[in-house]
Parts: structure tokens; sequence; C-alpha cells
């Protein structure tokens, strides 16, 4: 690979085997470099492939303005989250958890506090996104001595990752976890009861509600309606039929989408689970 563009002393441009423009990262890998030299293999420590020239530039501009440690951190980061999450994670991570945290230690240095209002709900349904923010943010405080507040800066940088499996913007995540909250409510006012949320058909049911939270912020219901299956639940299950249509209600109120009733069927099923 040749390089195309120095942006600083650690990082550099080029473009790889296939012609596509990659951003590269090593310590002292752009110094004393010039357009057109072949990249110093040895010191490349990370490769960066976007989508999108516009998703490269962005990059090339965070990397060319924060801290190179700090790179260095949110990369071991996205490394120790890809083993512990299953689920695809965009590549558009790199650009937006490292544009947070480099944003929330500017923040912490200028002791401006921030709560995370989706805290509670964050660790509840997202359990194992949780668990990478926590470390993350343990990582961070004893690499670079600071005191980031763990529980909100975990749910913070658990979004981040949410946002980049499920591939939505920000705003449509925080719609799916505010869906996810509401329905688990309505499910336990309806039977005025709590919820073993320990259980494994607790976690079947909160599987299913990020499913069907996302057909609704993305508009799109069920393809298919069945009569015969529709009838047979509702008619097994009428407590469990009756809840899921408090959940569809909701949705319809809150986000103009109508719930197919084969929809509301298959979380009666959940719901008749994890109330007996």
């Amino acid at each position: 690979m040749k390089i195309t563009r120095v942006i600083n002393n650690n990082v550099v441009c080029a473009d790889d085997e296939l012609g596509r423009e990659v951003v590269i990262m090593g310590c002292g890998l752009g110094f004393g470099c010039r357009i057109g030299q072949p990249v110093r293999e040895e010191k490349v420590e990370k490769v960066f492939r976007m989508d999108s020239e516009d998703e490269t530039k962005r990059l090339e501009n965070l990397l060319s303005d924060v801290p190179m440690e700090r790179v260095v951190l949110v990369n071991k980061i996205i490394d120790n989250a890809k083993r512990v999450i299953t689920d695809k994670i965009q590549r558009t991570i790199y650009i937006t958890l490292l544009d947070h945290i480099n944003f929330a230690i500017e923040r912490h240095q200028q002791d401006i506090q921030i709560y995370n209002p989706f805290l509670a709900e964050v660790r509840r349904f997202y359990p194992r996104e949780f668990q990478v923010g926590r470390d993350a943010v343990n990582l961070l405080n004893d690499r670079l001595e600071i005191d980031l507040p763990l529980e909100d800066e975990a749910a913070s940088i658990a979004l981040h990752f949410i946002n980049a499996e499920l591939g939505k913007e920000m705003f449509e995540m925080l719609d799916i976890t505010k869906i996810i909250q509401n329905a688990v409510k309505i499910t336990k006012y309806t039977y005025n009861m709590e919820l073993d949320e320990e259980s494994i058909h607790f976690e079947r049911f909160i599987t299913h509600l990020k499913y069907y939270a996302e057909q609704v912020v993305s508009k799109k219901g069920a393809s298919k309606e069945d009569e015969v299956l529709t009838h047979i639940i509702s008619t097994q299950y009428p407590r469990a039929f009756r809840c899921g249509e408090k959940i569809a209600e909701y949705i319809r109120q809150e986000y103009h989408f109508e719930t197919a009733r084969i929809e509301i069927a298959y979380l009666a099923l959940h719901i008749e689970r994890i109330t007996t």
C-alpha cells in the first residue's frame, strides 16, 4: 500500500489492494513520510476500512484531533466488545465511540457531570453491552488515571454498541429501549405482579420485544397474518392476549403504528410464559 495522505505522525491514508481508501494507525507511522511512499508495514497497528467516503473523512478528522493514547484505548474497548457481543457491530462504532469517549474525558476534565437517564433500562435489558461499558470505564479510569462515573458512563458506552448492533440512529435506538421498558410496565400493571427478570422466559420476552420495537421504529410490520394461529392463542390465553392488545394500543397512540394481530399473538405467548 502507498500513502495517499499524511494525517499526523501516527495516522496516514492509503489505498488498499482493491483501491479502497483506508485509514492506517501506528506509532510514528506518518513521521517523515510523504505521499506516494509505501506504508511501513512494521509500524502498522490498525487498519480502518469504513463503508463510505464520508465515514472515512469523519474518522480522519477524529484521528487527527484525538490523542493517540485515547485512540489505542478505544480500539482495546472495541476488541473486547467483539469478544463479548455476538452480534455484528457496524464499523461506525470506531467513529461514534471515539468521539463520545474523547468528549466524555473533556467533560470530566472540566468537572461537568452528566447523568444517563436510560441507566436502569440499559442495565436491565442489555446486560452484555452494559458489562462492556463497565469494562471500558474501568480501563479508561485505570490507564488515564481519571475518575469517570462508572454506572452512568458505562450505560452511555453501552448505548453506542447497541446502536452499532441494530444499525439504527441513536434516537431510534432510544425509542426501542423506551418501547421495551413500557411494554414490560404494561405487563406488570396488567397482572399486578413482579416478573422474574432472571428467568429464561423473561430473557426471551425481552429478545422478542427488541424485534417488535425494531419493527415499530422502522414502520415495517408483519407481512402476513395467520388467523388460525391468532384465534388459537387468543382463545387459549385470553388474558395474555388482552395484555398484548394493550401494548399494541400504546404503540398505536405513541408511534402511529398498527400492530398485526399475529404479532399480538406472539406477544401473548411470551406474556403467558413469564406470568405463569
